[in-house]
């Protein structure tokens, strides 16, 4: 199958080099000219360093090249799918299967991103998240994601496209669970990150990540989503690597910000997209909407936005009100 690949970040090229090694004639997609002849040139991209790209592998600036594609997968920062999917909606007569393989909320219209996609297009999407980093996938390190979609048939295609021995893909009619798992866990990994920062220590870093996943879970399932889909990849999966791997960008920052370091200046000094920060504004303008009770969210809010001092979060988190552990679990 011919498959184009928009978005040259690390993840795009890591499912590059994944759907290449697949037996697929794939091309990847850079905006800038300059980059893509950089690439050609030096056989590597600088956005995942030491992983060579393979000879078969097309590169090009040239959009024109999805119109007799396959399939088209989404890769692009969460705040770049819109302007992306407008970008290729004059190529797609032959009506290709597109997957959403970026993690987010939209930021202004707290859409997921496979609905931005499909507002945009008129194209049924299919999505392709969980626990991977692309470090890892491009590197071929044993990995697991779902590919979910509304329909069985789409996301079984997805399924077969992607997977191999190192790449284990499930499938799942839970669309909607399945992305805001992968998005609002990026919110999480930034208050763990603040808590490795003030080194608060593992009891507490334990603490945030599972209350943090049942607050995932109750806004998800109040959104549309199974409750069950929060328990798999790209709920507690995602959740577990987001908080915990060296190559988490959200953990990172918040890591810096508990060291004290200014949120903006911060997230500057990832040096790439800290995805977390706009989820965590969609996901209270969705709290609000809903009525659902966030409170680690609406801290680390605080936090981003409103310059809260983490050190008072913490109080402020441990001495709410008591109550059942199991209280309200979905609701």
């Amino acid at each position: 199958m011919k498959i184009s690949v928009i978005g040259s970040g690390s993840w795009g090229t890591a499912l590059a080099i994944l759907l290449c090694s697949n037996g697929h004639r794939v091309t990847m997609w850079n905006r800038s000219p300059q980059r893509v002849a950089q690439m050609k040139e030096t056989g590597f991209n600088a956005r995942l360093k030491d992983v060579p790209l393979p000879k078969e592998l097309e590169l090009t600036s040239d959009l024109s090249t999805v119109t007799d594609s396959g399939m088209i997968v989404m890769a692009t920062p969460s705040f770049a799918v819109r302007e992306s999917a407008e970008a290729i909606k004059a190529y797609l007569g032959n009506k290709p299967i597109i997957v959403c393989a970026s993690k987010g909320i939209e930021k202004g219209t707290s859409m997921r991103l496979s609905q931005v996609i499909q507002s945009v297009t008129g194209l049924e999407c299919a999505v392709l998240l969980g626990p991977s980093h692309a470090e890892e996938v491009g590197r071929g390190k044993p990995t697991g994601c779902v590919a979910a979609a509304t329909s069985d048939e789409l996301s079984c295609a997805v399924q077969d496209a992607f997977m191999n021995d190192r790449f284990r893909v499930y499938s799942s009619s839970d669309i909607i669970g399945v992305e805001l798992g992968s998005a609002f866990k990026n919110i999480i990994a930034l208050a763990a990150g603040i808590s490795d920062g003030m080194d608060c220590g593992d009891n507490a870093k334990a603490l945030l990540m599972t209350r943090g996943l049942k607050e995932t879970a109750r806004l998800g399932v109040a959104l549309g989503a199974r409750a069950e889909t929060f328990s798999g990849l790209s709920g507690v999966g995602d959740l577990i690597v987001t908080c915990t791997s060296r190559h988490s960008r959200n953990r990172t920052c918040g890591l810096l910000i508990g060291q004290g370091v200014e949120v903006q200046q911060a997230m500057k000094e990832v040096g790439a997209v800290v995805e977390g920060y706009y989820a965590a504004k969609s996901a209270m303008e969705l709290a609000q909407k809903t009525g659902v009770e966030i409170p680690i969210t609406a801290e680390i809010y605080h936090v981003l936005y409103e310059g809260k001092d983490p050190q008072t979060v913490v109080s402020d988190l441990m001495t709410r009100e008591k109550r059942h552990e199991n209280e309200s679990y979905w609701m």
